[in-house]
C-alpha cells in the first residue's frame, strides 16, 4: 500500500503530503478489522479510489476526502472528528460523498429520478465530489468478480446509465472508457470475450498497417519542420461493440480499430497537418469533424478524418496540440492537474456553467421523473452544431429544432418567437436542424408568448423547462381554469364528481406527496403542464375510496324516457329499481351486470365496462333483458378515418338513412393525422348499433369503428 504514499510525495509538496498522509493514517485506523467481499482488508478501497485521483492530478482535499470518504459511513467517526482534524474544505467533500453513497438506483423509476436530480445538485455545489463518486465507482467495477451475478449485473447497468455519461459529460475519457468496458464485461459476457480474444488477434495481424501509418505521418511532420507526437492506440472496446451493434456489422467490417493519434503544439499545425495528410490520403467524405472550431459539449477538441489508402484500407486519424490532449484524456479534472495553464481554467469554466444551466432550469419541474427526461438529451452524447448569423457556435441536442435554438440563445428570444429562417430560408418551427445550419430567429415584441404546442417538439430540456416558466409565470390565472377543467373532466370520464373527491383531507395528503401550498397552485400546475391529470386523480380517487368505500355511480336520467327498468331483471327478479351506468351505455342485447348501490337500486353496467373493476365483487349480481323493450339508450361510437372532408356529413347521412338520431358529435384529427368522429346515438336495441357501424365501416376510407364507453 505505500505505492500510493510515494505518489503523493512526488506529486505534492511536503506540506500537503504531510496532510494526506495524516489523512491515509486515520482512515486506516478507523477502517482496522473491516473486510471486503474479496477478504482484502477494506482500506484497500479508499487507498485505491485516491490512487485514481492522484493520477488524475486532483487538488489536496480531494485525495484527502477520497481516503477517508467512507469513514462516516463505516466506522464510528463523526463529521465533527473530520472537520476538526482536517478542516472544513475536507468535511463539506466527504459529508457530500457520503449523501450521495446513500442513493440507490433499484427501486421506483421516480426515486431513481430523485436521486439523479441529487447527484447534479451536489456537481453544482462541488464538482470534486462527483469526481470522487466516479473514482470509487471505477475501483468497485473493478473488483466486481467478487459480487453475486444479479448485484454485478444491477451495478453495471447503473453505471452504464448513469456515471459512464457523466464522466463523459465532464469530458474524463480515462474513466468514462474503462468504466464503458467493465459494464460490457458483466451485462454481455460474451460480446466482451469474444472481443477480448478477436481484437487482440485482429490487432496483432495489423500491426505492421498501423506501424506503416504512423511512419507515414512522421514523415510528413518531418517534411512539414514540425515537433509532434504520432501514436496508434486501440480503440476500447465498447466503443466497437457499439458500432457494430449500432451500424450491423461483423468485427471484419469495422476497419478503424486503432486511432492514429497526432500530437503538435499549435492550432494551426493541426490544420497544416490535416491538409498533407489528406493530400497523401484520400479523406472519405462525411468522415471529416472538426472539434476545434466547434468542441463537443463537453469542450473536447480535436481534428478527425477517416481515410483510404491506395489498396483501400481505411484507418482514422485524429490530430489535437498536447493542451487539446490532455482535456480529451482528463476533462475537467485538468483544472488541477494542470492549473497553471489558462486553457484548462476556461474549460472548467465551461464545463460548469453547463451544470449551473442544468440547475437553473430544474428548479421549475415538479417531477423528478420530468427533470431526467429533460437531461437525458443533454447529458448524453449526441449533440448538433448550428450557427447564429454572426457565426456564434450554439450546441443543440439532436432532432432540436428553431424553438430550441431560441431559448438556448435566452428565454426571451424564446418567448418572443413567431418564426424561424434556416439557411435563409423561412421554416415551420417544428422543423428538425442539421449541424451546420444557420438559425435566425425572429422574434414579435408584443407577441403572445410561447405555444402549449411547443411542449410536444422541443428537444432541449432547457427549452421545456422554460417554456413552463413562462406559462407559470404570465398565466397563472388560466392555467388555474385550465387545470380545473381538466381534472374535472378526467374525474367524470373515471366516474367520479371532482367535488366529492377533492376536499379539505384528501387534498392534505396529496400535498404531502406533491408539495402544494394550495388548491390552486395545484391546478395551475396541472394546467400549464408541470403535474399530470392522471398523477391527481387516480391519488383523489384512492384516498375518497379508502375514507368512501361505496362507489359513485353517475347516471343520466334522460335514458329512462319510459320504464326501461322493467325491460331487466336482476338475478331472476323483476320490478326492481334499476338504472343505467353512464360510463359504459348499456343497450339492449348487450351483455350486463348489476351493481347493487346503497339507496339508489341496482346501476346496470356492460359486463366488459372498464369501471367493473374498481367495485365490490360481492355486490355484483347476473343480470339480463327481457321482455319488449320501450325505451330510448344511448350509445356511443367512435369512427377512425383517413383525414377528409366530409366525414362527418357521412356519418350523419348513415345515422338518418337508418331513422336514429344522435345528441352529440365531436371530430378531431389525431397525432397519426387520422381523422375521428365521436357519436352518441340515440336507439332501443343492439342491433341498430351494429347495423351501424357495419354501414359506416363500408366506406374504404373508414379505418375503424367501435363502441365507446362514454
Amino acid at each position: 500500500m505505500m505505492d500510493i504514499l510515494d505518489k503523493i510525495a512526488e506529486n505534492y509538496s511536503p506540506e500537503d503530503a504531510a496532510l494526506l498522509k495524516s489523512a491515509y493514517d486515520y482512515a486506516e485506523s478507523m477502517h482496522n478489522g473491516q473486510k471486503r467481499a474479496s477478504g482484502e482488508p477494506y482500506f484497500t478501497h479508499p487507498c485505491a479510489v485516491a490512487e485514481i485521483l492522484v493520477d488524475l492530478g486532483l487538488d489536496t482535499p480531494t485525495v484527502a476526502a477520497a481516503f477517508l470518504h467512507d469513514v462516516v459511513e463505516d466506522t464510528p467517526a463523526t463529521e465533527d472528528d473530520i472537520l476538526r482534524r482536517f478542516g472544513k474544505e475536507v468535511m463539506t467533500l466527504v459529508d457530500g460523498v457520503t449523501k450521495l453513497d446513500k442513493i440507490q438506483f433499484r427501486t421506483h423509476e421516480e426515486e431513481d429520478a430523485e436521486n439523479f436530480r441529487k447527484i447534479f445538485v451536489a456537481m453544482a455545489n462541488d464538482v470534486r465530489v462527483i469526481i470522487i463518486k466516479l473514482a470509487d465507482r471505477l475501483h468497485n467495477m473493478r473488483s466486481l468478480n467478487f459480487l453475486s451475478n444479479e448485484r454485478q449485473q444491477r451495478i453495471a447497468k447503473e453505471t452504464l446509465e448513469i456515471f459512464t455519461p457523466l464522466a463523459g459529460r465532464l469530458g474524463i475519457s480515462q474513466i468514462k472508457c474503462e468504466l464503458e468496458d467493465l459494464c460490457l464485461k458483466y451485462l454481455d459476457p460474451e460480446a466482451y470475450e469474444f472481443l477480448v480474444t478477436n481484437i487482440n488477434q485482429e490487432l496483432r495481424e495489423r500491426k505492421s498497417f498501423v506501424d506503416f501509418v504512423v511512419d507515414q505521418i512522421k514523415i510528413i511532420l518531418e517534411e512539414s519542420n514540425i515537433d509532434g507526437e504520432v501514436i496508434g492506440r486501440p480503440k476500447h472496446f465498447y466503443s466497437i461493440f457499439r458500432k457494430m451493434k449500432n451500424q450491423n456489422k461483423t468485427l471484419d467490417q469495422i476497419y478503424d480499430l486503432t486511432a492514429v493519434r497526432v500530437i503538435v503544439d499549435t492550432t494551426e499545425e493541426c490544420y497544416e497537418i490535416l491538409g498533407k495528410i489528406h493530400k497523401q490520403w484520400k479523406p472519405v467524405p462525411g468522415r471529416i469533424k472538426d472539434y476545434i472550431a466547434t468542441p463537443k459539449r463537453n469542450m473536447y477538441q480535436s481534428l478527425h478524418t477517416t481515410v483510404v489508402t491506395n489498396f483501400g484500407q481505411f484507418f482514422e486519424i485524429q490530430i489535437r496540440t498536447v493542451e487539446m490532449h490532455k482535456m480529451a484524456e482528463y476533462g475537467i479534472a485538468a483544472h488541477w492537474k494542470y492549473k497553471e495553464h489558462k486553457t484548462a481554467e476556461n474549460n472548467f469554466d465551461a464545463r460548469l456553467s453547463w451544470i449551473r444551466d442544468v440547475m437553473d432550469w430544474q428548479g421549475s419541474l415538479n417531477e423528478s421523473k420530468e427533470f431526467v427526461d429533460s437531461l437525458k438529451n443533454d447529458l448524453y452524447d449526441n449533440e448538433l452544431l448550428v450557427f447564429t448569423p454572426h457565426g456564434k457556435v450554439i450546441s443543440l441536442p439532436l432532432e432540436a429544432t428553431p424553438v430550441d435554438f431560441a431559448y438556448a440563445i435566452h428565454s426571451e428570444v424564446g418567448n418572443k418567437c413567431i418564426g424561424a429562417k434556416v439557411n435563409g430560408k423561412i421554416v415551420p418551427l417544428n422543423s428538425s436542424l442539421n449541424t451546420g445550419d444557420v438559425v435566425e430567429i425572429l422574434t414579435q415584441s408584443n407577441g403572445k408568448g410561447p405555444s402549449w404546442d411547443w411542449l410536444k417538439f422541443v428537444k432541449s430540456g432547457s427549452a421545456k423547462a422554460k417554456i413552463r416558466q413562462f406559462f407559470k409565470r404570465e398565466m397563472k390565472e388560466e392555467n388555474v381554469k385550465t387545470g380545473r377543467a381538466m381534472l374535472e373532466a378526467e374525474a367524470k370520464r373515471k366516474g367520479y364528481n371532482l367535488n366529492d373527491i377533492l376536499n379539505e383531507n384528501s387534498f392534505q395528503r396529496l400535498s404531502n406527496k406533491l408539495v402544494f401550498s394550495s388548491v390552486n397552485e395545484m391546478m395551475a400546475s396541472v394546467g400549464y403542464g408541470a403535474v399530470g391529470v392522471n398523477q391527481v386523480i387516480y391519488k383523489l380517487i384512492d384516498y375518497y375510496k379508502k375514507e368512501m368505500p361505496k362507489p359513485v355511480e353517475v347516471v343520466d336520467a334522460g335514458k329512462l324516457k319510459r320504464n326501461a327498468s322493467g325491460s331487466v331483471t336482476i338475478k331472476g327478479m323483476s320490478g326492481l329499481l334499476v338504472k343505467f351506468a353512464h360510463c359504459c351505455n348499456p343497450v339492449p342485447g348487450d351483455e350486463i351486470v348489476g351493481f347493487v348501490s346503497h339507496g339508489r337500486g341496482v346501476i346496470v353496467h356492460r359486463t366488459d365496462c372498464t369501471n367493473l373493476r374498481d367495485l365490490d365483487e360481492n355486490r355484483l349480481q347476473p343480470a339480463q333483458w327481457t321482455g319488449d323493450i320501450d325505451a330510448d339508450f344511448l350509445a356511443g361510437i367512435k369512427v377512425v378515418a383517413d383525414n377528409y372532408d366530409g366525414l362527418t356529413a357521412f356519418v350523419i347521412a348513415e345515422i338518418s338513412a337508418m331513422r336514429l338520431s344522435f345528441t352529440q358529435i365531436n371530430g378531431r384529427v389525431n397525432k397519426d393525422n387520422l381523422a375521428e368522429v365521436d357519436v352518441r346515438v340515440k336507439l332501443n336495441k343492439r342491433s341498430d348499433i351494429d347495423l351501424l357501424i357495419k354501414k359506416l365501416k363500408r366506406d374504404k376510407r373508414v379505418i375503424d369503428v367501435f363502441r365507446t364507453f362514454n
